[in-house]
């Protein structure tokens, strides 16, 4: 923080010269005090290993003393400030000192504003940045003439305002840079090491002017859409399993069916969402996604596992009789034709109808008085001729 201190700067003399020093107690975690009042000659100016002191005066920064060492403003000092010496000498002129600390400060950024990123896959999406960076001052004159000078900075909040927004800049050109080179949407959450490694790397020719040196950027982070992230989720999914989206989405509609053995799947059926075309090209097509998603076992009904209802598609755990959701035989010999007079299920081979008694067996052939033809079944007049038949 630029912090205006009211405490007196120590050793006053009888020619009102004072000799000036940034207290340990006043410095904290400020970049920069501003001496409470104007050094004119005469004056005696500390700077210890950790510091800087900067004289600034009409909007500009005269002369920086970043070693350590006692200054005092006469003729003595001449070669060492410079044109201070001379400015202040005769005439009684005055300039304003800032002291700057030269230690590591840790700093955080988020964008206010999302950024653009125009991806060939999902067109225009919209981007946030946040992160971490440590950055100190590399260019003390440069630094006040920027700040103070230019952005009229007063207080440490400023600066870190004024650096937060140029690191979100920063991180947008990088992010524009790589997009140029070939990197999509789908990249970015694996890539974040390279896009902080690019960052790093832009980072002098943009900081530079402003006297400041960023050395590290960690914790970057990209959010998406919440639509867009979902899309990459799915996507990223499909590469891991290696299958399409049609698979995926069929796999998808397996899984719900499964979870609502009580009516979910033929409500899916007849909705036309996945269960007539899904499970009806689903299942051949995504046995393999069945597995995947529910680690269940093979269709054909190993222990444990589940198989399709043959009316309405339910998966039914291997070994049910009946399905649960439609009532429907699961499992026993193949279905007869149904008997000739009651209409009543048979099973294949039964030689009389369970219901009614009725003799399964065809009749026998008979042939057509007038015709000849010969004729099956139980018919009373002849296909061929219209004869009635014995």
């Amino acid at each position: 923080m630029v912090t205006n201190n009211p405490v007196p700067p120590k050793g006053g003399s009888l020619l009102g010269a004072t000799t000036v020093n940034w207290e340990d107690a006043y410095k904290g975690p400020n970049v920069m005090w501003r001496v409470p009042r104007n050094i004119h000659y005469g004056d005696n100016i500390v700077v210890r290993e950790d510091e800087s002191a900067v004289f600034f005066r009409d909007g500009k920064v005269l002369a920086y003393l970043d070693r350590p060492d006692r200054y005092a403003l006469t003729s003595l000092n001449a070669g060492i400030i410079g044109n201070v010496i001379q400015s202040l000498s005769g005439v009684r002129q005055e300039a304003e000192v800032y002291y700057l600390q030269r230690r590591i400060f840790d700093g955080k950024f988020g964008s206010q504003e999302p950024y653009v990123f125009k991806d060939p896959d999902f067109g225009l999406v919209s981007l946030r940045v946040f992160g971490d960076y440590r950055w100190k001052v590399a260019g003390p004159d440069l630094f006040i003439n920027q700040f103070v000078g230019t952005f009229g900075a007063a207080t440490t909040a400023d600066v870190q305002a004024r650096l937060r927004d140029q690191m979100v800049l920063l991180v947008y050109n990088t992010l524009g840079k790589l997009k140029d080179q070939g990197m999509h949407v789908t990249d970015l959450a694996s890539q974040l090491q390279t896009i902080e490694q690019a960052v790093l790397g832009f980072a002098p020719q943009h900081f530079q002017p402003l006297g400041v040196e960023v050395q590290q950027l960690q914790g970057l982070s990209v959010n998406l859409p919440d639509e867009v992230q979902k899309a990459v989720n799915t996507r990223s999914t499909m590469s891991v399993l290696g299958v399409n989206y049609m698979q995926y989405q069929a796999g998808q509609a397996m899984t719900t069916a499964a979870a609502n053995q009580s009516g979910g799947a033929g409500q899916f059926a007849g909705a036309g969402v996945g269960l007539g075309a899904g499970l009806g090209i689903g299942y051949g097509m995504a046995g393999s996604m069945q597995g995947a998603y529910q680690g269940v076992g093979t269709p054909g009904g190993a222990p444990g596992g589940q198989v399709p209802c043959p009316k309405c598609a339910t998966l039914v755990a291997a070994g049910t009789k009946f399905c649960p959701s439609c009532g429907t035989l699961m499992a026993g010999p193949a279905a007869g034709p149904p008997c000739p007079k009651c209409g009543g299920a048979t099973t294949a081979g039964q030689k009389f109808c369970p219901t009614c008694g009725q003799s399964l067996a065809p009749p026998a052939a008979r042939t057509c008085p007038k015709c000849q033809a010969s004729v099956t079944g139980s018919g009373k007049f002849c296909p061929s001729c219209g004869t009635a038949l014995p």
